[in-house]
């Protein structure tokens, strides 16, 4: 995708990042499904963190019952006083440790559902149809299955973690502050409005800029990935600065985002509750200090008064805690929403039976086809291409050849009943025996960073003999043999240890070793060189009779030895016959294409010869 093209299909992409962030249940839901086979692990972490509150609980107990008990009436127990510091020692040792271990178990939760998501997320991506990655960005794509899926962890790890301890915490402190004094516990529950205030500003003025923040996230990385894609057409075209402007103007916009995020945590969370913390303290020793003034807090002994300051540090510091971490819970949940916004696409329909090609007969029938929001692409098509026939598509560009290939790839839905295959509405084939029985060779032959048998067996794992097999039938065997190590030599990254003709015939071998029974070919002789070419046409014409072939062809000489070429002309089947009935036609388009593409290479021979006379 160009440049340009990328830059227009970007409002189109994230034009659903509105509809996640108006209604994050679904958000919530995912995050919950993601969870629920590890349900056991997080209720036995939820248990063994309510034993732990309730032990961190008893040191300050303790400490009142040393206070009241030993130190105001000096009744110096030494050794009851030293079971009482040892006990308020060993349950806070104990609590930490539980803590430390639910953390790791926690932390155990988190890995497997991060995990659970991205498989979800890319697996569906695989089902998605083809029209939706006619405006995606392949940067925003690969954003979401791992930056925003990676973001999602951190609600597990700490977030999860922190605010689980933090309100068993709260509950299990505020309930032993109640048991002890319920008058001084209310002046500590005052408290809790306070930050559901706090929090509500906090979300008010920090959602937006966190969701911009992750969005312009998304479009640095996109925009990154095609630069560097098309390195060679930014330096050639001398564009390399006007892109790398773009690019920093698009940084500075995600520096200005999480700016106004880092602000809003700088003014509503620590320091706010810092002061809310003061405030409460002030509250507590004040009301000690009045009763002996009257008036209803009643007498407060001194033990009351430590365990309520050491309790109110227990309170104050857990909802820090939790509102600190509302910036990763903010985080998060976009970033869920953005990844629940992919998970809504609908994916490509699957048929229901399990209908399997036999024996590969096409049948084309008043074929009329559009892209949605676009002019009509064919016109009233019909073609029958039967069993073992070897069938060109010719035309000029914009004529309909790439849609006709898509339309049989089931790429697009055809209007029911216009494609055939077997006799059946080409729709109606189970989705993994289609596959299997018609094979593409693209125009740009994709190869992985592997082996030449990985790229051809593709995972099927077939038979050496049959990957050898297909090799042979597609002319490949003899330049795989030569690399060092033959079938299992490492072609790099795109295959960039291949010319291009070595990287199509692989890629006719990967079609053929699957055994289909249709085989497409999308111009697949248009960037090699005419030995190559000659090795294609062996490896077709040997395929007549057993494989139907379409072959979309720019180079006619590819397909003249054809049972049949179709030529389309603006959308229209404009003439249909072998090459030699078409040449016969005075003023037929295929005649014209073809004189055309003779009169061209001619003169390419004669500038070659020229400067051969000349170097001579």
């Amino acid at each position: 995708m160009s440049t340009a093209t990328a830059t227009e299909a970007l409002p189109t992409f994230d034009q659903l990042e509105g509809t996640a962030k108006n209604d994050r249940s679904e958000a919530f839901a995912l995050l919950r499904d993601a969870a629920m086979p590890d349900l056991a692990v997080l209720k036995t972490a939820a248990a063994w963190l309510l034993l732990a509150a309730l032990l961190e609980a008893i040191g300050p107990y303790l400490g009142k019952l040393l206070f009241d008990n030993h130190l105001v009436p000096r009744n110096a127990e030494l050794a009851t006083m030293a079971a009482l510091l040892l006990g308020a020692w060993l349950a806070g040792s104990a609590a930490s440790v539980i803590r430390y271990f639910q953390l790791v178990r926690l932390a155990g939760l988190a890995m497997r559902s991060v995990q659970r998501i991205r498989e979800r997320v890319y697996g569906h991506v695989l089902r998605l149809p083809m029209r939706f990655f006619d405006t995606a960005i392949t940067g925003q794509l690969v954003s979401r299955v791992t930056n925003d899926t990676e973001a999602v962890k951190s609600l597990y790890v700490q977030v999860l973690f922190v605010m689980l301890d933090a309100a068993i915490t709260v509950c299990g402190v505020f309930v032993l502050m109640f048991w002890l004094n319920w008058r001084l516990a209310l002046v500590g529950a005052a408290m809790l409005p306070a930050v559901v205030i706090v929090v509500m500003l906090y979300q008010h003025f920090s959602a937006p800029a966190v969701a911009k923040a992750r969005s312009l996230r998304s479009d640095i990385n996109a925009q990154m990935a095609e630069n560097i894609n098309g390195m060679q057409v930014l330096q050639a075209a001398n564009a390399a600065p006007r892109f790398a402007d773009r690019l920093r103007q698009t940084s500075w916009a995600h520096y200005t985002a999480r700016t106004h995020e880092v602000r809003a945590n700088a003014w509503l969370l620590r320091p706010m509750l810092d002061a809310l913390n003061v405030v409460l303290l002030a509250c507590v020793i004040a009301m000690f200090g009045l009763q002996g003034h009257g008036g209803w807090m009643g007498p407060i002994e001194v033990g009351v008064l430590y365990a309520f300051i050491a309790y109110v540090e227990r309170v104050v510091e857990p909802m820090i805690n939790i509102t600190v971490q509302f910036s990763q819970f903010q985080q998060s949940v976009v970033a869920a929403s953005r990844v629940n916004t992919l998970l809504r696409e609908t994916e490509a329909e699957q048929p229901a039976n399990a209908l399997r090609v036999a024996s590969g007969v096409i049948e084309i029938e008043n074929l009329n086809f559009q892209y949605a929001k676009g002019p009509q692409v064919l016109h009233g098509v019909n073609l029958r291409i039967p069993h073992g026939a070897f069938y060109g598509v010719v035309g000029h560009t914009g004529s309909g050849k790439s849609t006709l290939l898509s339309l049989l790839l089931r790429f697009y839905d055809a209007p029911a009943g216009s494609v055939r295959l077997d006799g059946r509405d080409i729709a109606a084939f189970d989705e993994d025996a289609f596959r299997q029985a018609v094979a593409l060779v693209p125009q740009e032959p994709f190869l992985l960073a592997a082996s030449a048998f990985e790229n051809i067996d593709m995972g099927r794992k077939l038979p050496r003999d049959r990957v050898e097999a297909a090799a042979k039938a597609a002319q490949a065997h003899g330049f795989i043999l030569e690399l060092e190590r033959g079938y299992d030599t490492p072609l790099g990254e795109g295959g960039a240890r291949l010319s291009v003709g070595q990287k199509q015939l692989i890629a006719i071998a990967r079609a053929l070793a699957g055994s289909p029974q249709v085989l497409l070919l999308d111009e697949a002789t248009s960037h090699i060189d005419s030995d190559t070419e000659i090795a294609v046409q062996t490896a077709v014409n040997g395929l007549k009779g057993h494989v139907t072939v379409i072959a979309i062809a720019h180079r006619l000489s590819t397909i003249r030895d054809a049972d049949q070429i179709a030529v389309l002309n603006h959308g229209h089947l404009a003439e249909l016959g072998p090459h030699e009935d078409l040449m016969a036609r005075d003023r037929g388009i295929y005649r014209r294409l073809y004189e055309l593409q003779r009169l061209e290479m001619e003169g390419v021979s004669e500038a070659s010869a020229t400067d051969a006379s000349k170097a001579g």
